[in-house]
């Protein structure tokens, strides 16, 4: 069963409904949120997808509004106040892999202008393509992680079924996007 008829027949709560109707597959061109993305993706692996947007606000709130410059700051300090925070995953390596990759793809900015510029310059790609990219680039980001992140960001096809009634919708938001790299 698709993730699309699973929200609309009613398979998860609320917090589903409302991320695949405002945010799953929509194209991003914002970094903090592509970053706000990525990191959630991480916090996921090994854990359900409900637990992730139910602690999505927690994270937003420990992680500073996921802006780049100062997750990248975060030090011993940071990483001591995150993994007491109960608002949020605490694992010390996804913990550790946030700052990481904040600092990463502030590296990313300096030759490409933006994280979403250095996704243009990759797209399209197949996804075992994009994993080898991703594990060269950042850090904790197996297959899963890559495929879940390009997919709810609208990099790779497949988010949502043709039927569902927001497949037309972003698929308009798409080519706009597109449009505009």
């Amino acid at each position: 069963m698709s993730y699309c008829s699973a929200v609309r027949g009613g398979t998860f709560g609320e917090e589903h409904v409302r991320y695949h109707d405002r945010e799953y597959g929509f194209p991003i061109r914002d970094d903090n949120a592509l970053f706000e993305r990525l990191v959630l993706e991480i916090n996921q692996a090994g854990l359900s997808w409900t637990t992730i947007l139910r602690k999505q606000e927690g994270f937003r709130q420990a992680y500073d509004g996921f802006v780049l410059e100062k997750v990248a700051a975060y030090g011993p300090e940071d990483e001591a106040r995150l993994l007491a925070d109960a608002g949020i995953i605490r694992n010390r390596l996804k913990v550790k892999a946030a700052s990481e990759n904040a600092r990463r793809i502030l590296q990313i900015r300096e030759t490409h202008g933006s994280f979403a510029a250095w996704l243009d310059a990759h797209h399209p790609r197949e996804k075992q393509e994009w994993v080898k990219l991703f594990k060269r680039t950042f850090v904790f980001t197996g297959g899963e992680i890559v495929g879940e992140f390009l997919l709810s960001t609208g990099y790779l096809p497949g988010a949502h079924d043709e039927d569902c009634p927001l497949y037309q919708k972003i698929e308009k938001l798409k080519k706009k996007a597109s449009r505009q790299r």
